[in-house]
């Protein structure tokens, strides 16, 4: 794309109020892709100016969720820059200057109005049913009103002087040209009495100093926008090329997504075992596209995506598509190794893989890995694996019922006769080999008068506690024999103490 800048530079300017959301995490993607697509800068800033809304977390949040999707910045309040500092509450002095400057030069001007005349003039405008907004009473203070008001020690708000006729506009890179009529735009405030500026001050005066190119941001800030052109117009300043996307809709498309629909804060979707780079190509599809395409590396991402491409239409969140990818991510993209190295955490969480299956060189890390390799199809999301994969590390195997070693119309004494003879054929078997172990069992089954599911569902049962599970003779394969073997024997005893009690 052609642009009126010689040099990309952009921005990620989240607020600490709360987890990064999936709506602002596809915000800073779209800006991020843009940037890498042109060789630009990817700025972090740190926009903390609602002390009511501030979380003091939340800043460490809003990192953690960027460097998990790998959304690495170029300059930020974490590594510094030429344009530092880059959290809004250490640049004070500097937003007090500049509106100090919009008032002198008449751009601006001082508003003493209480938060009680405020709220009066309100309920009298909703009374008359006209749209409620301030009515500019300060607007033409005199000097000395001005003067006798600050001297009763009155702290002022400081509102931008809009134009009271014509039209404000601004050409949009998705949306075209947009217009606003100024007569129905209100005098805003920008600096609030505690010298902390609003939203509208800062973010102008930072994307001017910072040098930033190109604006992305949601779309519910286009009725900010006509105040933002005017700011640019009064400083005598270029504005950046904006372009604002859709908002995310829930899944049946009515409404923004909201935490109500499922998970919405980014590290939310860390925590539930999703993998990063799902999460990422599927934000990138959620108002963009690359003909039929749906899979893409970071690197065909950053190399086919441009701004100019979204569709600025809305666009619906499918939690099912989502997981759909990161199964397909999980299936297909990783390697075995990575797939493993990820789910070991989750292991030792749980308690049933100790430190050491950590290191690539432990014959923890080896058994770890082929039962992953066993049951790779089978996982949706990282989380899963504790619960899919238990039985090959803990003794909880022991905790079933003994009837459930035998199917219907089996007498339990057979099962108990048929398990210590599979344990004699498989001591001298090759579990390596596991069609000719599959061969000779089912000959037992024939010579026992059993179906070969009767007895391969007791064998189940016996070695993982479980009527589902992989390939019988591949998860013995895994196990081991001796685990097999100890297994099984516990299963013996288990229904001959229930013989036992019944008899």
């Amino acid at each position: 794309m052609t642009t009126n800048h010689q040099h990309v530079r952009v921005r990620m300017a989240p607020s600490p109020t709360g987890d990064l959301h999936v709506g602002g995490a596809r915000t800073a993607l779209f800006t991020w892709l843009f940037a890498r697509h042109h060789g630009g800068d990817f700025i972090l800033r740190i926009e903390d100016t609602d002390r009511k809304r501030f979380v003091d977390e939340s800043m460490q949040g809003i990192f953690e969720a960027l460097h998990w999707l790998e959304l690495n910045w170029d300059e930020g309040p974490d590594i510094g820059g030429p344009f530092a500092p880059y959290i809004q509450s250490e640049r004070l002095e500097l937003y007090q200057e500049r509106a100090d400057w919009l008032v002198e030069h008449g751009h601006a001007y001082p508003c003493f109005c209480s938060p009680e005349r405020l709220n009066e003039v309100r309920a009298a405008q909703r009374a008359r049913n006209e749209p409620p907004g301030y009515d500019r009473h300060c607007r033409n203070l005199t000097p000395e009103q001005i003067a006798e008001s600050l001297a009763q020690g009155i702290k002022p708000v400081i509102r931008l002087k809009m134009p009271l006729e014509g039209t404000t506009s601004l050409h949009d890179l998705l949306r075209g040209e947009i217009t606003w009529e100024n007569r129905l735009l209100e005098d805003a405030v920008i600096l609030k009495s505690d010298g902390f500026p609003t939203y509208h001050l800062a973010v102008v005066i930072d994307d001017h100093l910072m040098e930033i190119s190109h604006v992305t941001r949601g779309e519910e800030w286009l009725p900010s926008s006509p105040l933002h052109v005017q700011l640019y117009t009064a400083f005598g300043w270029e504005p950046p090329i904006f372009a604002h996307p859709s908002v995310i809709l829930k899944p049946d498309g009515k409404g923004k997504l909201s935490k109500r629909d499922g998970a919405v804060g980014v590290l939310e979707y860390k925590r539930n075992g999703y993998l990063p780079e799902a999460l990422v190509n599927y934000l990138a599809l959620l108002g963009w596209s690359s003909g039929d395409q749906e899979i893409f590396t970071r690197e065909e991402l950053i190399e086919t995506f441009d701004l100019v491409d979204v569709n600025p239409s809305p666009s619906r969140f499918s939690f099912e598509k989502l997981l759909w990818m990161n199964q397909y991510y999980i299936n297909h993209i990783l390697t075995l190794d990575d797939l493993t190295a990820r789910c070991i955490p989750y292991l030792q969480q749980a308690g049933l893989v100790s430190e050491a299956a950590s290191d690539p060189t432990s014959t923890e890390h080896a058994y770890v890995e082929s039962v992953i390799a066993l049951l790779k199809d089978r996982i949706k999301l990282l989380t899963e694996v504790v619960e899919l994969t238990s039985f090959f590390f803990g003794e909880e195997t022991e905790a079933y019922e003994p009837l459930l070693l035998v199917q219907k119309k089996v007498e339990p004494t057979v099962i108990v006769q048929a398990l210590e003879q599979v344990a004699a054929i498989l001591a001298s078997s090759d579990f390596a080999d596991e069609e000719a172990t599959q061969a000779r069992l089912r000959e037992l089954a024939g010579e026992l008068g059993l179906k070969a599911g009767q007895l391969f569902m007791a064998i189940r049962v016996a070695v993982t506690g479980r009527t589902v599970s992989p390939g019988l003779f591949e998860t013995m394969r895994v196990l081991g024999k001796e685990r097999s073997l100890a297994r099984i024997a516990i299963a013996r005893e288990k229904l001959h103490a229930y013989l036992g009690v019944q008899g």
